[in-house]
């Protein structure tokens, strides 16, 4: 029974007729009720002022796109957040980025957070239930663990990539998602990349048949889609030195680069080649041949990552020679709908001075191929060409390169192009490169809009197991091997 003020003034009002003895026995009453609330109520600041908007529940932020999400603010998400995380540097990290947003000079954010820390708080969460959305981004162990349970609950989920590291989790997914049609609840991941304006020219270019034609269905040797990406272990988040916890470093706990990165890889090509498809993973997806390696860390550039002076005991089994083994690569080759594709991922340290992550895409099309390259001549920025397959290209098939891209520039104005030695270049306004941690806001604003519909598309739902099937399958393949 929750304990209010009002009551207590009713009673006070009431007892000015009573005796003395019925006082004492009724103010005796109203402390036992109050100690009774306390016990059933802990968290009285679990109730929202206005339940008619979202209202976020942070569930063991462990990975800083948790905070991401929260670097801008969004009018139907009430701005008290509630947190339920176990004690440690994790938490706080993600604490001190939101204070960070909250006090930065230009639009700061006004977060309000509510921290629940202890080894009960997943529990804690699900009994209480003071928000509708659960925010999940941190270790990947236990991430399906509180896909599902959250989803059980009744809780919308919105989750950071991966959502599944193994062959096991993929088959709580599955579950997972029905349990989530059952509920009427929504399930997503986190796919910035969508967002990235090469990738979405790329996506509109690859479906003018007059420039493109149609995408090749190429083979293991060829593929006709080929999509790769580079990352660091070291890097700069927000402006500071990014501190990952020792267990990022635990492919058991973080997952391999096999099912991590590739996850937003597989994405795009599902997402680029066949928008709006409804997957069939069993009959639509086959993995053909998959293989990982490792990216060695010394012991003096894993203190510079996670600030600890020596490999925790958990990690010593991927110790070899005093070096600490991490595969956090791999390359797979499978074919979607009957079109060669190949995915790979390579990790390392520390970008050399002046670079940066790096990504390549390439479809590869009957009149041309659509190819972003990021490397050294590209200023380590995503650039998109447009490379025609025959060696001397028509005057016909370059205006209609242009006319597309004059209609593409109604909506995009300032995009033009440039001709380059093999083709054309895009050349994209900088107004446009909105940069990776501004495209977490567009995620949740998409998610927004699906939970304003009550819906999600029912291709969203068939890509998600279609690619987690893709990722994970890659693995059990590599581990074979």
């Amino acid at each position: 029974m929750a304990f209010r003020y009002t009551d207590l003034n009713k009673g006070y009002s009431s007892s000015l007729k009573m005796n003395t003895g019925k006082r004492i026995f009724f103010y005796l009453m109203t402390i036992l009720m109050v100690f009774e609330s306390c016990h059933q109520a802990p968290r009285s600041d679990a109730v929202v002022a206005d339940s008619s908007k979202v209202r976020i529940m942070v569930l063991a932020p462990g990975h800083f796109h948790a905070a991401l999400l929260q670097k801008s603010m969004y009018p139907q998400v009430d701005s008290t957040v509630y947190v339920y995380a176990p004690k440690g540097p994790e938490v706080q990290a993600y604490l001190k980025l939101i204070d960070q947003y909250n006090t930065q000079a230009e639009d700061p954010t006004a977060w309000n957070e509510k921290v629940y820390m202890g080894p009960g708080y997943l529990d804690s969460m699900l009994m209480e239930k003071p928000g509708n959305m659960v925010v999940i981004a941190g270790n990947n162990r236990m991430k399906t663990t509180y896909i599902q349970k959250s989803v059980d609950a009744g809780l919308n989920v919105l989750a950071d990539k991966p959502m599944a590291i193994n062959a096991a989790d993929f088959d709580s997914l599955k579950v997972a998602f029905s349990e989530a049609a059952a509920k009427k609840v929504l399930l997503y991941d986190i796919m910035t990349e969508r967002y990235v304006i090469t990738n979405i020219l790329l996506k509109n270019f690859s479906h003018f048949p007059d420039v493109f034609g149609e995408l090749k269905q190429g083979t293991p040797e060829d593929p006709a889609i080929s999509f790769s990406s580079t990352h660091y272990f070291f890097k700069r988040v927000s402006g500071q030195p990014l501190i990952r916890p020792d267990w990022y470093f635990d492919v058991r706990q973080q997952g391999e680069g096999l099912v991590d990165v590739t996850t937003h890889l597989v994405d795009l090509i599902q997402w680029e080649c066949f928008p709006e498809t409804i997957f069939d993973y069993q009959k639509d997806i086959r993995m053909l041949s998959a293989r990982h390696w490792a990216t060695r860390i010394t012991p003096g550039e894993f203190r510079e990552v996670t600030s600890e002076n020596a490999y925790p005991d958990f990690l010593q089994k991927d110790v070899h020679d005093g070096i600490l083994d991490v595969f956090a690569n791999g390359v797979m080759n499978y074919t979607i709908k009957g079109i060669h594709a190949r995915v790979s991922i390579e990790w390392g340290f520390e970008a050399p001075k002046g670079s940066d992550d790096t990504f390549y895409s390439m479809l590869a099309g009957t009149r041309a191929n659509l190819i972003i390259r990021q490397g050294a001549e590209q200023g380590y920025k995503p650039i998109l060409y447009i490379e025609p397959t025959d060696s001397e290209e028509d005057s016909k098939w370059t205006q209609a390169l242009q006319s597309r891209m004059d209609s593409l520039g109604k909506t995009y104005p300032g995009v033009s192009l440039k001709k380059s030695a093999r083709g054309w270049q895009v050349i994209i306004p900088d107004k446009y490169n909105l940069g990776h941690e501004q495209h977490f806001s567009l995620v949740i604003k998409q998610y927004l809009r699906y939970l304003k519909e009550g819906k999600m598309p029912e291709w969203e739902i068939s890509g998600m197991l279609a690619k987690y099937y893709t990722t994970t399958q890659a693995l059990s393949i590599a581990l074979e091997h």
